[in-house]
């Protein structure tokens, strides 16, 4: 079994992990996220924020199964890592807090889930803190999600009364230790709850049998119904996403823990049930998970170990990984000499030979290998398919403090790319800076810190520059006549220009009668326009949408050259630039918002404040809409932390460029300005 944990923030994914590794004697105590001590949150900057920003690989054995537990980060900013684990799961536990109940981030899991077609199952987490709510958490959930979701156990007791759980397939109760060893006892179930009991059962089964005609005639006709075929059903119907099981219980006290542990080895789908689709020239087809089969794994991770290197977890989807295999990235072409497998649990190594079918395992020291590449023996034909990545939401510069650093700094931010799959680097043609971006701004802070603190580097992050350009409203003339003598060969060159608007963004054309420019230097004049291209006569922001005429000159035999008529045509074409009524232009964007109802009066009053426009509101799904608008790029600059603040995190974005359009005027002033300041530091 492989088996994500997703949840919202602190709904207690890893303490349920860390409860998971003392049921099954992986660990002797469990460790508290509080003191930095658990198993998967293992890295410093986990450790100094008491908060999962990695996936962590948690291999479990229970009931005979190997269970492969992958907890991931709650937080929206670090969900590129849940995201990413999804890729190497079979089936996803949803944690939800019972007192907080259904949060923005269960619904974005959820989401995800559906969008990777995965068997879920849900646990109602802290049954044993003050107002805790089964019920209430039920109704939510059914509310958001559907009514197939159905509980399998309901709670004995709440918050300090919290003392079991009542097993609606076995009809039995189970009361829990109080020692925290994670046991129970099977006990007949309360009197006082019997008839709750009855009520809970019936829905069970009639959620399992409306997908089974069979069942469902015997069903209402009071027929009696195994315990063993109705767990058969319940596996089939998970399987199939027709029914989410949803279980309850406390993971810090270790209470109804065991219960998910014996849910996922029979309810969940095993890797054997769950089938692949590939990829290649011939088509997709399915790939089953056989150890005979071809050798095809996924990347789905990298890490940076201190002591190893580069460490890269594979889920291996058919055949098997053993040392010294030979294995081709299906990216690069590569072959990839392969070293002794291992697994990891946390931080530690796990010996293991190989890495089969349905798997999950680690490699180290491999070439060009990057997360989300597959890995593939020389008799397979088909690929997996290309692992998706959340788009970013926000970007910031990034500088090396150093000029010595600048070297260092692009190798550690290529291994930061590498390492985390919500991270991308990319250079601004428009401002020349380097942008980090990510899911938002902690995320790329963190990410920061961690880069700082592996490479020696010190970097300064800033909000990116706005990639202005300057254009001309009017068409003009102009000349310029450049003679230099001194003594020798002199140069002269002597060009007119005619400049106009245009909607491309650059044409230059000639249009010399008679000679006066001999058609050689015409390179020279068009490379002269192009350097005066570079840097308008407003703020210094190049220039855009104009074309330009070559429509005269004069020349000299002997001091005439391709240079002389290069700094002509760059000082009459600066020249024209301010005589045509310059302009400064700004990007704008196009920004797409999916909001719940009850806040789209915000977000609508959100987007005119920054001088946007909105385009249109479509429903999207019951209480949710869509909000298109196109917004100054200028404005949006930390949208993503904005919009967190403002919707508590229930509101998404994507954003893309449009066009350009023209500054207004107050706010073109307030840019020379900037511009000018800017100019005098450096």
């Amino acid at each position: 079994h492989n088996v994500g944990l997703f949840s919202h923030a602190r709904a207690g994914k890893t303490t349920l992990a860390e409860a998971m590794l003392f049921d099954t004697g992986a660990i002797s105590r469990m460790g508290r996220v509080e003191d930095g001590t658990t198993v998967s949150d293992f890295e410093q900057d986990e450790i100094d924020h008491h908060t999962s920003i990695h996936m962590s690989l948690i291999p479990i054995e229970w009931d005979d199964y190997k269970i492969n537990i992958i907890d991931t980060p709650g937080y929206a900013e670090f969900q590129a890592e849940s995201y990413a684990a999804m890729r190497a799961v079979d089936a996803a536990i949803i944690v939800v807090d019972a007192v907080s109940g259904v949060e923005v981030g269960t619904s974005q899991v959820w989401d995800m889930a559906e969008e990777h077609h995965l068997p879920r199952m849900i646990f109602v987490n802290k049954m044993n803190r003050e107002n805790a709510d089964f019920q209430g958490t039920l109704s939510a959930l059914r509310e958001t999600f559907g009514k197939q979701i159905a509980p399998i156990q309901f709670p004995i007791g709440a918050a300090e009364t919290f003392r079991g759980i009542v097993d609606l397939l076995d009809a039995d109760a189970l009361i829990f230790h109080e020692n925290g060893d994670g046991g129970y006892d099977r006990q007949p179930i309360p009197e006082e709850l019997a008839e709750e009991c009855e009520t809970y059962r019936r829905a069970l089964i009639e959620s399992i049998a409306e997908h089974n005609e069979d069942l469902l005639m015997r069903y209402l006709e009071d027929e009696p119904i195994g315990n063993e075929e109705l767990v058969s059903e319940l596996h089939a119907c998970v399987d199939d996403g027709s029914v989410v099981p949803l279980l309850c219980g406390a993971a810090n006290g270790n209470f109804g823990v065991a219960s998910v542990l014996q849910a996922i080895a029979h309810h969940l789908p095993t890797a054997a049930e769950r089938v692949e689709p590939t990829e290649s020239e011939s088509g997709s087809a399915p790939l089953e998970a056989s150890p005979d089969g071809p050798t095809t794994g996924l990347v789905f991770k990298s890490i940076s170990d201190p002591h190893v290197g580069r460490v890269s977890l594979v889920r291996v989807f058919s055949g098997c990984i053993k040392g010294h295999d030979s294995l081709t990235d299906s990216r690069t072409g590569n072959k990839e000499r392969i070293g002794k497998p291992f697994s990891l649990r946390g931080k530690t190594q796990i010996e293991q030979d190989e890495i089969t079918a349905g798997d999950i395992g680690a490699l180290n020291k491999l070439g060009d290998v990057h997360t989300g590449d597959t890995l593939l023996s020389d008799d397979a034909i088909a690929g997996l398919r290309p692992m998706k990545s959340l788009e970013p939401t926000i970007s910031m510069a990034v500088q090396a403090n150093s000029k010595a650093d600048v070297d260092k700094l692009a190798v550690a931010l290529e291994r930061m790319v590498s390492e985390d799959a919500g991270i991308r680097v990319h250079r601004d043609a428009g401002t020349g800076e380097t942008l980090i971006q990510g899911q938002g701004e902690q995320h790329i802070n963190l990410a920061a810190e961690r880069l700082m603190q592996r490479s020696g580097v010190t970097v300064t992050l800033s909000t990116p520059r706005v990639a202005y350009r300057e254009t001309i409203t009017g068409s003009t003339k102009s000349e310029y006549k450049h003679k230099k003598q001194t003594g020798g060969a002199g140069q002269y060159g002597h060009v007119f220009l005619e400049l106009s608007p245009s909607e491309a963004e650059f044409i230059f054309d000639t249009r010399v009668v008679g000679g006066s420019v001999p058609k050689g230097y015409f390179p020279a004049v068009e490379k002269g326009v192009r350097d005066g291209l570079d840097s308008g006569p407003l703020a210094g922001y190049p220039v855009v949408n104009v074309q330009v005429v070559l429509t005269d000159g004069t020349y000299h035999d002997v001091d005439s050259n391709e240079m002389a008529f290069r700094i002509a045509s760059r000082e009459a074409f600066r020249r024209g630039i301010e005589q045509g009524n310059p302009v400064l232009l700004e990007p704008v964007s196009t920004l797409q918002v999916t909001v719940p109802d009850d806040l789209l009066g915000d977000i609508l009053g959100h987007v005119n404040s920054k001088r946007g426009q909105v385009l249109g509101v479509e429903p999207i799904r019951e209480s949710w809409a869509q909000v298109t608008a196109e917004v100054p790029a200028a404005e949006i600059l930390r949208y993503a932390t904005e919009l967190r603040s403002m919707t508590q995190g229930r509101a998404t974005f994507n954003s893309s460029f449009a066009r350009y359009q023209q500054v207004p005027d107050h706010i073109a002033e307030h840019v020379k300005r900037e511009a000018g300041s800017t100019d005098e530091a450096a």
